[in-house]
């Protein structure tokens, strides 16, 4: 275990000093784009205006030979386009496979100067950010990379789940964690091929009554992963996120997922597809009418103290925290979003 002072020293002569603390940012969707291809890296321009992050993918989904393809095709994404206010992330391979060590040394040698972090897929332990947390510091040391490029852990093992609150607090470079509901319902041998959501016989029943028909209720075959994820994450000040939403054709099923993680504590979501781009952004900003009551209960308790009655239901300092949440959040949704600032009253 480190010391507090060492765990902030950098991990290579010349590399940045690691952050104290996580830059405020929004990220209601982390936009996948197929770098390899040409056609999807002409429409980054016109996206970076529409999404909060722009993940250039190098990892699941591209073929093995088009992976050199595809890092080459993020570095000249990253050259030919300004991000601005948007995240340029980029998901690499997993450490076990033999494309990882050219995705980071060619991408960060290259374009680590706007690259603001690395999603690392399957992530086993904290073993596992310890060493791209050093690879790192040796790399912007090299390519002189004035700030630190942050790491998002994707949890989508059994092993990942059991020591996420170790990976969590690994190091000062953690940004956040995904769930990656595929890949993770392998590693537990779950019965199902749904890229997350629900599954109709993951239910309870209703109680036998006779001659009457028996209801069953679906439940959330997710619900127990993401809140152990939130709660490694909030504890150790850092963002949780849903991750892939895989059935494109089923944007109320998609929404319904990305509430219930929004609801739990979770900032954002995965977007796979253009259609789940205003999905995520409507479930991930605060609605106007919760904006406008939780500004009242702060107004009517300006430190925080004591207890006050607004439309017959009481306030006190547990209720002025939770509407200091939605209200800081529609404060940064409302400085990118003009439209929203103006509902919100902001």
């Amino acid at each position: 275990m480190k010391t507090p002072r060492a765990f902030y020293q950098p991990l290579a002569i010349g590399a940045p000093a690691p952050l104290r603390d996580l830059p405020v940012q929004l990220e209601r969707m982390i936009h996948f784009v197929p770098p390899h291809v040409e056609k999807m890296r002409a429409k980054v321009p016109d996206l970076i205006s529409k999404v909060d992050v722009v993940l250039g993918n190098l990892e699941d989904a591209i073929p093995a030979d088009q992976k050199t393809a595809a890092r080459q095709g993020f570095i000249q994404m990253a050259r030919d386009n300004e991000f601005g206010s948007t995240g340029l992330w980029t998901r690499i391979n997993c450490l076990n496979s033999p494309w990882v060590l050219d995705d980071l040394i060619e991408i960060v040698t290259q374009v680590g100067d706007k690259l603001d972090v690395v999603m690392l897929p399957k992530v086993e332990g904290p073993w596992d950010i310890h060493y791209i947390d050093q690879l790192l510091a040796q790399l912007e040391a090299r390519a002189g990379v004035a700030r630190p490029i942050m790491v998002h852990a994707i949890l989508e093992t059994a092993e990942g789940v059991k020591n996420v609150d170790a990976i969590a607090t690994a190091s000062p470079r953690m940004h956040g964690m995904s769930l990656g509901p595929a890949d993770l319902a392998a590693s537990r041998a779950m019965k199902t091929t749904r890229v997350g959501g629900g599954h109709p016989d993951y239910a309870v029943l209703s109680d036998d009554a006779g001659e009457t028909a028996r209801t069953a209720y679906q439940q959330d075959l997710w619900h127990y992963t993401v809140a152990k994820m939130v709660d490694a994450c909030m504890s150790a000040g850092i963002k949780a996120f849903y991750g892939p939403f895989g059935d494109f054709s089923d944007s109320a099923a998609c929404e319904a997922q990305f509430r219930n993680a929004f609801l739990m504590g979770c900032a954002g979501a995965w977007s796979l597809h253009p259609s789940q781009i205003d999905i995520a952004k409507r479930v991930f900003s605060p609605e106007p009418k919760e904006v406008a009551f939780a500004l009242r209960i702060l107004e009517a308790m300006p430190d925080g103290t004591g207890a006050v009655m607004i439309d017959g239901k009481m306030q006190d300092d547990a209720t002025w925290k939770q509407a200091k949440v939605i209200v800081d959040l529609a404060r940064i949704v409302a400085a990118k979003d003009p439209e929203l600032a103006k509902l919100y009253g902001l």
